[in-house]
């Protein structure tokens, strides 16, 4: 039987590759990715280029938010705002909404890339739009709280055609970066294709927050990391 059509958001980090690891289960997949001026923008092309050969797919959309670049904000954007060290130590799953927004967040970023990924489902008649955010063991955004999804989802009700009917799914907003790196591995996810440095576009620095999340999620779960590092410090 014909799988039904889903946009999912890839950046080229793990959490979406996973993210379209499960989508492709059910689903026939149009990838979308963009490009906002982060300081590893070709280095996430690439990647995102390479999961989506994995999975064969030929729909894909590269969209350009340079205005990302230009309005600021964040330290994956403007050059002036330094990449902070990861510290993990502040911050608790149980302690989301207490802890400081960090550097990296990039302004209202998930709202602009779901509004592109649903306007190109509403295009295709694709049924769900899949998006990695993740919610507890994430650096804290405010744009990957599961109700901000759930309002998402009531907008594009009311924003689109009658007869449009388009899910927000987020599969691994409630896990940890193990259980992704599990999920992943359960899957036959392309994680050693991924890339998920802050700052660094040959070899991840290991020490930004993006690697040490993942870092930290490889080492609870048992399992090397695929990636080359500058340093692997143990998140344990």
């Amino acid at each position: 039987m014909e799988k039904k059509l889903a946009v999912v958001a890839v950046s080229g980090g793990m959490d979406s590759c996973v993210t379209a690891a499960i989508a492709n289960q059910s689903y026939e997949l149009a990838l979308v990715h963009v490009n906002y001026g982060q300081r590893t923008e070709k280095r996430e092309l690439k990647a995102f280029n390479d999961v989506a050969d994995y999975y064969n797919v030929e729909k894909r959309l590269v969209v350009d938010f340079s205005h990302f670049s230009k309005i600021g904000g964040s330290s994956l954007t403007d050059k002036n705002i330094e990449i902070a060290k990861a510290n993990l130590q502040s911050f608790s799953s149980t302690n989301v909404e207490a802890k400081e927004i960090p550097t990296s967040y990039v302004p209202f970023r998930n709202a602009n890339i779901l509004s592109v990924c649903v306007s190109w489902a509403e295009v295709l008649k694709a049924e769900a739009v899949f998006i990695g955010a993740v919610y507890e063991d994430a650096s804290g955004y405010p744009d990957c709280r599961p109700e901000f999804f759930e309002a998402f989802e009531k907008m594009v009700d009311l924003g689109t055609k009658p007869d449009t009917k388009i899910k927000i799914v987020t599969p691994i907003i409630h896990y940890s970066k193990a259980d992704i790196v599990k999920k992943g591995i359960e899957l036959d996810a392309p994680l050693h294709l991924t890339w998920s440095c802050y700052q660094n576009e040959e070899v991840a620095c290991g020490v930004c927050d993006s690697c040490a999340f993942r870092l930290r999620g490889f080492q609870m779960a048992g399992v090397e990391d695929p990636i080359p590092y500058l340093n692997k410090p143990n998140y344990l």
